[in-house]
């Protein structure tokens, strides 16, 4: 199969953090990382290894795909 287009990853970091009340500072606490990369994540401009979107996913309770999402866009 191949997949022309470019491919992202969107997340709803943002969101889920904030319904759960918990400010970039405690999310990177609780998951050993910086609240830069907590930023970074917010903003797109990273993408997580595997390990630490399995982790993100299980600090909120939710699905990984609940979290993140993966789009291709398609080419013109």
């Amino acid at each position: 199969m191949v997949i022309n287009g470019e491919r992202k990853i969107q997340n709803r970091i943002v969101v889920l953090r904030a319904e759960r009340g918990l400010s970039q500072r405690e999310m990177a606490d609780r998951l050993g990382v910086s609240r830069q990369t907590i930023i970074s994540l917010e903003k797109n401009r990273y993408n997580p290894s595997l390990k630490l979107a399995f982790d993100i996913s299980l600090m909120f309770g939710v699905d990984l795909h609940e979290v993140f999402q993966y789009e291709i866009e398609e080419e013109k």
